[in-house]
């Protein structure tokens, strides 16, 4: 093969790679341009996941703020709660559960203050004479009182003066707040029928 056939072939294979190269090249700038689009709209679909994950939260708690005050209005507020008395009958269980199911739970003072603004409330809203279940109970360990997180109780107001509550032993494991005794606490079996009081946290 002469020098010119050689050169023209050579020419042309050059032609070709060049022409390849270009392709290749045209083919990666537009899957470039297509990955770029994709990182973008994957970007903006999870900032609007985000914007209505953090709508869907604050609808929520405009809705729990509303109850709230729905329940606040029915009921009392004392400082960081709203209280609200009812005067149907259930064993602690079911009191605990009625509570539960309108997001607070049993009441339970932590104070004597808080103690004497629950009797107030009672006397006033459900009777002069009532027994109400309290959010204690020591179901899980005789003598040992607590919340119903299951932590300790700060306060108790237990009757001693004159039966030294409480005084059930593991037959009578929940307490409640006798209005008649001034508003001092006594142990009763959980299964007893009790009026309620339910709590919910407020800001």
């Amino acid at each position: 093969m002469d020098a010119r056939k050689v050169q023209v072939l050579f020419c042309l294979l050059l032609l070709l790679v060049v022409r390849n190269t270009s392709q290749q090249s045209s083919s990666k700038k537009r899957n470039s341009k297509n990955s770029k689009k994709d990182c973008a709209n994957s970007a903006a679909m999870e900032l609007l996941k985000e914007q209505i994950n953090n709508i869907t939260l604050e609808l929520n708690l405009l809705k729990e703020q509303q109850a709230l005050h729905t329940v606040c209005l029915r009921g009392t507020k004392i400082p960081g709660k709203c209280l609200l008395a009812d005067g149907v009958k259930r064993s602690f269980h079911a009191a605990s559960d009625h509570c539960a199911a309108q997001g607070g739970s049993l009441v339970t003072p932590t104070s004597a203050d808080h103690n004497q603004q629950l009797l107030n409330y009672v006397r006033q809203s459900i009777g002069p004479a009532m027994h109400v279940w309290l959010g204690v109970n020591d179901m899980v360990t005789e003598g040992r009182w607590v919340d119903q997180s299951g932590g300790g109780v700060r306060f108790a107001n237990w009757e001693t003066d004159v039966t030294q509550q409480p005084d059930g032993g593991s037959t009578q494991n929940c307490a409640v707040l006798d209005v008649a005794a001034n508003g001092k606490w006594f142990d009763e079996s959980c299964r007893q029928e009790r009026a309620s009081v339910c709590e919910f946290n407020i800001v």
